[in-house]
């Protein structure tokens, strides 16, 4: 990819939570990795529960050569546009079912725009982008959280993160 394409894509373009919380819980993931969808809860309770002071960001590293359909759900997630944490949990709710058609099918479901073929090629520069920063920052696997830049050794755990984030709860 070239470098100017990869320039212009936003990393942080997908926050749940506040966007100006103090604190941003950086998530690479995978939408077939099951480690990904257990995390997933938990990430967000730690950011509902976190009184705006946590945000979550969303970059894609797909595990292409061990999850089939990996990339092509990354694709449709960014295709679905402003409805992207709506596929997102979508996508984990059927991790089993990620095919074209099912896609698809879900694309319908929140009504998102077409997710699938040309439509989701348009955003593999964005998909790369995210991809290419994980590898940059030495990510192997999935779910791997940066939280204020460095890596977060432990595990996704609610009470560990709240513990290493300061948070009560």
């Amino acid at each position: 990819m070239r470098a100017d394409r990869a320039a212009t894509v936003d990393l942080d373009r997908h926050v749940y939570g506040n966007p100006a919380a103090p604190v941003r819980v950086v998530e690479y993931g995978d939408f077939e990795c099951p480690y990904c969808r257990a995390a997933a809860p938990v990430l967000r309770e730690l950011v509902d529960t976190s009184g705006g002071r946590v945000a979550l960001v969303w970059r894609h590293f797909p595990l292409f050569t061990v999850h089939a359909f990996a990339l092509t759900a990354a694709l449709a997630a960014e295709a679905s546009g402003e409805r992207f944490w709506q596929m997102h949990d979508l996508l984990f709710a059927h991790q089993d079912r990620l095919t074209d058609a099912d896609l698809a099918g879900y694309a319908a479901q929140i009504g998102a725009p077409p997710v699938v073929g040309a439509a989701a090629q348009a955003f593999k520069p964005a998909v790369e982008a995210d991809y290419g920063s994980g590898v940059a920052a030495g990510v192997r696997g999935t779910p791997t959280l940066f939280i204020g830049g460095e890596r977060y050794p432990g595990a996704v755990k609610l009470r560990d993160l709240r513990e290493t984030l300061g948070l009560r709860g």
